[in-house]
Protein backbone atom coordinates (compact mmCIF):
# COMPACT_ATOMS: atom_id res chain seq x y z
CA UNK A 1 0.00 0.00 0.00
CA UNK A 2 2.81 2.41 0.85
CA UNK A 3 4.53 1.66 -2.44
CA UNK A 4 1.26 2.19 -4.39
CA UNK A 5 0.65 5.51 -2.63
CA UNK A 6 4.21 6.63 -3.32
CA UNK A 7 3.88 5.86 -7.03
CA UNK A 8 0.30 6.97 -7.70
CA UNK A 9 -0.60 9.60 -5.16
CA UNK A 10 2.10 12.20 -5.55
CA UNK A 11 -0.50 14.89 -6.04
CA UNK A 12 -0.53 17.55 -8.72
CA UNK A 13 2.72 18.68 -10.29
CA UNK A 14 4.20 21.85 -8.86
CA UNK A 15 2.77 24.99 -10.45
CA UNK A 16 4.75 26.59 -13.25
CA UNK A 17 5.56 30.25 -12.84
CA UNK A 18 3.45 32.59 -14.97
CA UNK A 19 4.65 35.75 -16.69
CA UNK A 20 2.49 38.49 -18.20
CA UNK A 21 3.66 39.82 -21.56
CA UNK A 22 2.25 42.34 -24.00
CA UNK A 23 2.53 41.69 -27.75
CA UNK A 24 2.39 44.75 -30.00
CA UNK A 25 3.07 45.60 -33.64
CA UNK A 26 1.32 47.05 -36.65
CA UNK A 27 -1.66 45.33 -38.25
CA UNK A 28 -0.59 42.42 -40.44
CA UNK A 29 2.80 42.00 -38.76
CA UNK A 30 1.92 38.44 -37.69
CA UNK A 31 1.16 38.75 -33.97
CA UNK A 32 -1.91 36.49 -34.06
CA UNK A 33 -0.18 33.90 -36.25
CA UNK A 34 2.84 33.85 -33.94
CA UNK A 35 0.75 33.23 -30.85
CA UNK A 36 -1.43 30.65 -32.60
CA UNK A 37 1.72 28.81 -33.68
CA UNK A 38 3.13 28.86 -30.13
CA UNK A 39 -0.19 27.48 -28.82
CA UNK A 40 -0.27 24.76 -31.51
CA UNK A 41 -3.53 26.15 -32.90
CA UNK A 42 -4.64 26.05 -36.51
CA UNK A 43 -3.26 28.80 -38.69
CA UNK A 44 -6.27 28.67 -41.01
CA UNK A 45 -8.86 31.46 -40.89
CA UNK A 46 -6.76 33.82 -38.80
CA UNK A 47 -8.23 37.32 -38.69
CA UNK A 48 -6.67 40.56 -37.46
CA UNK A 49 -7.21 41.28 -33.80
CA UNK A 50 -9.50 44.19 -33.11
CA UNK A 51 -9.00 45.37 -29.56
CA UNK A 52 -7.02 42.70 -27.75
CA UNK A 53 -6.86 38.99 -27.02
CA UNK A 54 -5.11 37.00 -24.32
CA UNK A 55 -3.46 33.64 -24.85
CA UNK A 56 -1.75 31.39 -22.33
CA UNK A 57 1.36 30.03 -24.05
CA UNK A 58 2.56 26.92 -22.21
CA UNK A 59 6.22 26.03 -22.00
CA UNK A 60 7.79 23.20 -20.00
CA UNK A 61 8.99 25.45 -17.18
CA UNK A 62 6.64 28.43 -17.37
CA UNK A 63 3.41 29.83 -18.77
CA UNK A 64 3.39 33.09 -20.70
CA UNK A 65 0.13 35.01 -20.50
CA UNK A 66 0.37 37.11 -23.64
CA UNK A 67 -1.92 40.08 -24.16
CA UNK A 68 -1.97 40.73 -27.91
CA UNK A 69 -3.04 44.25 -28.83
CA UNK A 70 -4.52 45.05 -32.23
CA UNK A 71 -2.24 47.08 -34.48
CA UNK A 72 -4.71 49.16 -36.50
CA UNK A 73 -4.26 52.95 -36.61
CA UNK A 74 -7.33 53.62 -34.50
CA UNK A 75 -6.32 51.06 -31.82
CA UNK A 76 -2.62 51.87 -31.33
CA UNK A 77 -3.39 55.05 -29.41
CA UNK A 78 -4.96 52.86 -26.69
CA UNK A 79 -2.04 50.44 -26.32
CA UNK A 80 -0.68 52.13 -23.21
CA UNK A 81 -3.91 51.38 -21.33
CA UNK A 82 -2.99 47.69 -21.44
CA UNK A 83 0.66 47.93 -20.39
CA UNK A 84 0.13 47.78 -16.61
CA UNK A 85 1.38 44.56 -15.04
CA UNK A 86 3.44 43.54 -18.06
CA UNK A 87 6.72 41.78 -17.34
CA UNK A 88 8.01 41.79 -20.90
CA UNK A 89 7.22 42.99 -24.42
CA UNK A 90 7.10 41.22 -27.77
CA UNK A 91 7.24 43.69 -30.66
CA UNK A 92 6.39 41.99 -33.97
CA UNK A 93 7.65 43.70 -37.10
CA UNK A 94 6.79 42.83 -40.70
CA UNK A 95 10.28 42.77 -42.19
CA UNK A 96 8.80 42.84 -45.71
CA UNK A 97 6.61 45.90 -45.15
CA UNK A 98 6.72 49.17 -47.07
CA UNK A 99 9.12 51.95 -46.08
CA UNK A 100 6.17 53.95 -44.70
CA UNK A 101 4.96 51.06 -42.56
CA UNK A 102 8.50 50.38 -41.39
CA UNK A 103 8.80 54.02 -40.33
CA UNK A 104 5.46 53.81 -38.48
CA UNK A 105 6.60 50.60 -36.76
CA UNK A 106 9.89 52.29 -35.79
CA UNK A 107 7.97 55.19 -34.23
CA UNK A 108 5.66 52.83 -32.32
CA UNK A 109 8.63 50.81 -31.08
CA UNK A 110 10.44 53.94 -29.88
CA UNK A 111 7.27 55.11 -28.14
CA UNK A 112 6.94 51.75 -26.36
CA UNK A 113 10.63 51.71 -25.40
CA UNK A 114 10.20 55.11 -23.74
CA UNK A 115 6.91 54.36 -21.98
CA UNK A 116 7.33 54.44 -18.17
CA UNK A 117 5.59 51.07 -17.71
CA UNK A 118 7.71 49.32 -20.35
CA UNK A 119 11.09 51.06 -20.47
CA UNK A 120 12.70 48.78 -17.86
CA UNK A 121 11.25 45.54 -19.24
CA UNK A 122 12.86 42.99 -21.55
CA UNK A 123 11.88 43.52 -25.20
CA UNK A 124 11.86 40.87 -27.92
CA UNK A 125 11.79 42.41 -31.39
CA UNK A 126 10.68 39.75 -33.85
CA UNK A 127 11.40 40.47 -37.52
CA UNK A 128 8.57 38.41 -38.98
CA UNK A 129 7.91 37.38 -42.60
CA UNK A 130 11.56 36.55 -43.28
CA UNK A 131 10.32 34.01 -45.84
CA UNK A 132 9.01 36.73 -48.16
CA UNK A 133 11.20 37.92 -51.07
CA UNK A 134 11.01 41.56 -49.93
CA UNK A 135 12.14 40.77 -46.38
CA UNK A 136 14.87 42.97 -44.98
CA UNK A 137 17.92 41.47 -43.33
CA UNK A 138 18.52 41.78 -39.60
CA UNK A 139 21.03 44.54 -40.29
CA UNK A 140 18.49 46.48 -42.39
CA UNK A 141 15.80 46.10 -39.75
Amino acid sequence: WQCFRALCCKGPPPPRPEYDLVCIGLSGSGKTSLLSQLCSESLENIVSTTGFSIKAVPFQNAILNVKELGGADNIRKYWSRYYQGSQGVIFVLDSASSEDDLETARNELHSALQHPQLCTLPFLILANHQDKPAARSVQEV
